[in-house]
């Protein structure tokens, strides 16, 4: 796991204003720590997944979060709480009619700074 000190250090690169207000909120709580690191890291280490891969490493009713980007290809199936960085339109639209959550990370860190009953997808 990376230090708060390069955490910031590598934060200090991006652009996206979203991104690092993400990064920071993340910072603030040990059990985001690891999910800032990830996202302060080069996109090369982000996942983008798409639905049918989420479909089949999640359970039903499970909270999961996706490091990086989801994506349309394929279906959800089972109801679940979808938590990542991005989402294609084509994929929020999906979730939203298969009776599942899309929420930003940013938005999950104000709920739920614990992540309690939360897995990350790797």
């Amino acid at each position: 796991m990376k230090s708060k000190t390069l955490i910031s250090k590598q934060e200090r690169r991006k652009t996206s204003e979203e991104l690092v207000e993400t990064i920071r909120d993340a910072k603030k709580h040990k059990n985001w720590l690891y999910a800032a690191g990830v996202l302060a890291g080069s996109r090369n280490n982000w996942k983008s997944l798409n639905l049918e891969q989420i479909n089949k490493e999640i359970k039903e009713g499970e909270g999961v979060i996706v490091l990086g980007k989801v994506l349309s290809q394929g279906n959800l199936t089972k109801k679940a709480k979808i938590i990542a960085f991005g989402f294609s339109e084509n994929a929020r639209e999906k979730l939203k009619n298969s009776g599942c959550e899309a929420i930003k990370i940013k938005d999950e860190i104000k709920k739920n700074p614990d992540a309690k009953g939360l897995r990350i997808l790797k």
